[in-house]
């Protein structure tokens, strides 16, 4: 399975790097292939500086080595299999993870992880412990609800053809996931999230996986093409740099993928914060002042069933 998610990941970022450069234009990817000293190596790819994409940054990351006791201890809390110990334990990691920020504020900001996670089987032994994680969700900075529609759609569809529960159960994970709470607000309207996914076997859950990795480029790109080339105002776009502002908290304060990265010995702190826009803002005591900018808080607030829960959707 190693292998093979490996394989995926990184024919995946090939796929959405060539997609991406399609709605750009212009600017190309930097490829930036990594090795660390501990274990592993990795490939970011990342945009800056666009006609359409401010900063756009699909990472993939092969790591392996061994985990300290309080990593181990944090894992039994999911994962009782995994026997208490003082000693450091081997583990693998290895998975894909994207963000994208367009320079239009009418254009939202996305994200998508998906990972794959070993604890103990060296030598060729079975993991005594393995499980996927992952999701997607869109963070718009001017609310339009067709996008928020078609965004879950598509991912639905995804997550249907492998349990009719995973939607309807993973779309709350995220709203719950993805809330800032010292703000009351989600960082978005949403979209996916699961971890520590073990319920089915290894291959099934794989193929889950792939489906949903497979069907980012037909969630965002239509978004994006509809969205990028449409007029907008300075206070729009001053807008965006505040909501920007929120996305740099939640990343920096509660991302679980963010805190591990920094926790881990040897990462490579570039990769980590790859997610962070080029350009954010924070003012003290802004009020929104447009009725746009209310009707997206509204939603932020109070997450929105943007499509029928149920399988038949």
């Amino acid at each position: 399975m190693r292998l093979r998610m490996e394989e995926f990941v990184k024919r995946l970022q090939a796929e959405i790097t060539a997609e991406l450069e399609k709605v750009d234009g212009e600017a190309e990817f930097k490829v930036d292939q990594w090795t660390r000293a501990e274990g592993g190596d990795g490939i970011s790819m990342v945009l800056q500086g666009g006609k359409v994409f401010e900063k756009a940054g699909v990472g993939v990351s092969v790591v392996y080595g061994m985990l300290p006791p309080a990593g181990v201890a944090q894992m039994r809390a999911q994962h009782p299999n995994i026997v208490p110990t003082n000693e450091p334990v081997p583990f693998f990691a290895t998975g894909i993870s994207c963000v994208i920020h367009p320079h239009n504020p009418n254009a939202p900001t996305v994200h998508f992880n998906y990972r794959y996670f070993e604890v103990g089987g060296e030598n060729g032994e079975e993991p005594v412990s393995w499980w996927f994680g992952g999701g997607c969700d869109l963070t718009p900075s001017i609310l339009y609800e067709d996008d928020a529609i078609h965004f879950h759609k598509v991912i639905k569809e995804a997550c249907d053809k492998h349990d009719p529960r995973y939607y309807r159960d993973f779309k709350k994970w995220c709203d719950d996931y993805f809330l800032i709470s010292h703000r009351g607000e989600r960082r978005g309207v949403g979209g996916i999230f699961f971890d520590d996914l073990e319920d089915k076997s290894a291959e099934e859950l794989f193929a889950y996986v792939q489906s949903c990795g497979k069907a980012f480029v037909k969630q965002y790109v239509p978004i994006m093409e509809r969205r990028k080339n449409m007029p907008f105002t300075e206070e729009e776009k001053h807008w965006q740099q505040l909501r920007r502002g929120r996305y740099v908290e939640f990343n920096l304060v509660y991302d679980r993928g963010t805190k591990f990265g920094l926790a881990t010995p040897g990462a490579r702190i570039e990769s980590i914060l790859m997610s962070m826009p080029l350009t954010a803002r924070w003012e003290y005591m802004h009020e929104p002042s447009l009725k746009e900018q209310n009707k997206l808080l509204e939603v932020l607030r109070n997450p929105r069933d943007w499509v029928p829960l149920d399988s038949k959707a």
